[in-house]
């Protein structure tokens, strides 16, 4: 196995916090077309895959981060546990009270039936195996992400050990390889719909968090891109065009229909190559606005944010109604958002972090009492 650079393995990548506020924002732009439509609506509909993006992120700063030497499974899972899971817990319940009645109006078509059984499988975070939408949305909506996440977490530590084996290119390989495989699956998919098996959304997903972890391995072994992070800027910006206007084709036209149907494969390599080029800049200690103290503060917040927005957004659709489409809707934005982030800090400061402190705490007490790691 080839040395790891331990000054370079160690280093924070700030600017990729900085990325995770765009994609919980692009989330939040998404979720928006609901209450308040702007012309762009059909641009902001691709907002969702700030997803995609979290669990190629969440693959690389997990592996980047990992010292299993020093770190046993059972500690890095109670670590995951202690990031997640409090923050979770508190935003589900202000989600039940936006998104759940005794007695749903049908005009509020988010509003689900009271249902214990569904519930308590998202407060478990076993929600996301199911593709049903009363029980994959049950909860707090935006939560099946978890279940992804906490699934990822799991296999991690053993994923983790077989690719610490590979050299930097060898890891390439293997992010390349799982790309193709997730082309591949939804080329299946379109050939042969209904014989193709429709996985659920953790397995699916996995093949965007391996590509991340496999990438970190190549970054920890000395891989640097040299390509600009602003042609990834650029690239992005022409996809979702490309993507938006392919839209109003009809189905004829292949090149365009094509292109929708691999959207998410497409995303999954531009959220990578993204990852790497920003990273990259980071570590060679390139100038960034990513790295500015309010991106930053941001990018802190991102996760509580993702936790709440929906309930932001819901909650105000349901006292005011959708609004008509047009530039006037800027307001209701403007609002959401500072709404969203005011939340999201009493959460992060309040719960997340002190939550975590504590966990993390209390583990690392008893570990050591135990004279294990």
């Amino acid at each position: 196995m080839s040395e790891l650079s331990t000054p370079r393995s160690v280093q924070r990548i700030d600017s990729l916090t900085g990325l995770r506020w765009w994609a919980a924002f692009g989330v939040f732009a998404y979720h928006m077309n609901n209450l308040a439509p702007l012309p762009i609506a059909a641009l902001l509909q691709w907002g969702n895959y700030g997803v995609t993006f979290f669990f190629v992120l969440s693959g690389f700063v997990l592996s980047w981060s990992a010292r299993p030497e020093t770190t046993s499974p059972q500690t890095f899972w109670w670590r995951r546990f202690a990031r997640i899971y409090p923050a979770h817990f508190v935003a589900l319940l202000l989600a039940i009270l936006v998104f759940y009645s005794f007695n749903p109006d049908p005009a509020q078509w988010w509003v689900k039936p009271f249902d214990l059984p569904i519930l308590l499988l998202s407060v478990v975070l076993i929600q996301g195996w199911w593709r049903d939408p009363l029980i994959l949305f049950s909860g707090n909506p935006a939560a099946w992400t978890l279940t992804c996440e906490a699934f990822f977490y799991a296999l991690h530590p053993g994923l983790n050990r077989g690719l610490r084996r590979l050299g930097k290119r060898w890891a390439l390989v293997v992010a390349a390889l799982v790309v193709l495989v997730a082309f591949a699956y939804r080329a299946a998919l379109i050939v042969w719909p209904g014989v193709v098996p429709d996985l659920p959304w953790p397995i699916l997903r996995l093949t965007e968090f391996v590509i991340g972890m496999a990438m970190a391995q190549a970054f920890l072994r000395g891989w640097r891109p040299r390509i600009p992070p602003l042609a990834t800027y650029i690239s992005a910006a022409l996809l979702l065009g490309w993507l938006t206007i392919s839209t109003q084709f009809t189905e004829d036209f292949i090149v365009a229909q094509s292109t929708i149907a691999f959207a998410n494969e497409l995303i999954i390599v531009l959220c990578a190559a993204m990852i790497a080029t920003v990273a990259a800049r980071d570590l060679r200690d390139g100038k960034s606005m990513l790295r500015h103290r309010i991106v930053l503060w941001l990018g802190d917040l991102s996760y509580s944010f993702y936790l709440v927005h929906a309930t932001i957004i819901y909650a105000l659709l349901a006292i005011v109604g959708p609004q008509g489409g047009g530039w006037s809707n800027a307001p209701w934005y403007v609002l959401c958002l500072v709404l969203a982030i005011g939340l999201a800090s009493l959460l992060h400061y309040f719960v997340e972090r002190p939550a975590e402190r504590a966990l993390r705490s209390w583990w690392d007490t008893r570990r050591a009492r135990a004279g294990l790691t």
